[in-house]
């Protein structure tokens, strides 16, 4: 079982995983041979203050105010974390399918949380992944689910 492949069947409670698309890295990027190589990026599942400092080295933006930012918005990301589908493809003429070049998803950063029952809610019922992405166009949107949910 690859890292990413543990990390969303709620193995690396521990970890955070990042997504860093193509266009973002560049063709020269250390990082494309770190990680899962995905469609169109490259996804790295690192240990949790190790994949923190990555993010931001990878960004330059603190992982915990992206997500903070992040999580004001609803998106779709995919279940294996190797892109997403912008909520505002479609509001500016592109194809809602958001596979144009402003509508590619730059980046990723997730983390799971363990079940918490006493919290209530989804978290509840299982383990749970908080996925944070940014688009070229400039938003940043979110979707959590529950590990094994989205196969």
């Amino acid at each position: 079982m690859s890292e990413l492949e543990a990390f969303l069947a709620g193995d690396r409670l521990d970890s955070v995983a990042i997504y860093i698309g193509d266009q973002y890295l560049g063709d020269d990027h250390a990082l494309a041979d770190a990680g899962t190589t995905v469609d169109e990026g490259v996804v790295l599942v690192v240990d949790g203050e190790k994949g923190r400092s990555a993010f931001e080295q990878a960004t330059g933006l603190d992982p915990m105010q992206f997500s903070k930012q992040a999580m004001e918005r609803d998106g779709e990301i995919d279940p294996g974390l190797a892109g997403g589908g912008c909520p505002d493809a479609g509001s500016d003429g592109a194809a809602a399918d958001a596979d144009t070049d402003d509508h590619r998803t730059e980046f990723i950063f997730a983390f799971a949380e363990a079940q918490n029952e006493e919290v209530g809610g989804l978290y509840a019922e299982g383990d749970v992944v908080h996925a944070y992405a940014h688009c070229a166009c400039g938003t940043n949107y979110s979707q959590k689910w529950l590990v094994g949910s989205r196969e």
